[in-house]
């Protein structure tokens, strides 16, 4: 009777899943901004490792800039010794640089869990990414506040259809700087 009690206990008790955050972009260029942001998921989230998923290409964006090849290599000096920081790219492995296959393919095997990291920009057009409400279901979303985003933001679709439980707003000492505004220096 102990024993099938046991098994059954055992069966009950789910393993722990590693909580990994990902910051998805272009990086064109990373800057202290991304590693900012990162450094606070991690400490507030617990997060064991973050991942800087770096694509060719950012389907609401004109054409980067840089090379993909050296945005990787300028995104890993900036991330410096934060080692549980990974520049990755994903898009060959994956097949595809949308986000909800890539959140799918790091969690096929159900042993993570698996925080996105946004900037409240990103938050505002959320509604018009590839199954959006199913990176909503899979993944919690990190919302970091940037200089002139919050009102919009919070007057997103994706904030006024959203099961708040999923979407976390993240109050920090903001980076007044962007990859866009680095571009044009």
């Amino acid at each position: 009777m102990k024993l099938l009690a046991m098994a059954k206990l055992e069966n009950k008790v789910k393993p722990k899943r590693i909580k990994i955050g990902i910051l998805g972009g272009t990086f064109d260029p990373a800057h202290k901004g991304h590693l900012e942001i990162s450094i606070q998921a991690k400490k507030r989230f617990g997060l064991k490792n973050i991942i800087w998923a770096i694509t060719k290409k950012n389907p609401f964006k004109n054409e980067s800039k840089l090379n993909l090849k050296k945005r990787i290599l300028f995104a890993k000096k900036i991330i410096g010794k934060n080692d549980y920081i990974k520049v990755k790219f994903y898009e060959e492995e994956v097949g595809s640089n949308r986000t909800i296959d890539l959140i799918e393919y790091l969690n096929k095997e159900k042993k993570t869990e698996i925080y996105f990291i946004i900037g409240a920009d990103n938050l505002i057009n959320f509604h018009k990414w590839h199954r959006w409400k199913s990176i909503l279901k899979k993944c919690s979303i990190l919302v970091f506040d940037r200089y002139g985003y919050k009102a919009k933001s919070l007057k997103s679709v994706t904030f006024n259809e959203t099961n708040k439980k999923s979407l976390t707003f993240v109050k920090f000492n903001k980076v007044n700087i962007s990859s866009s505004q680095l571009r044009k220096v």
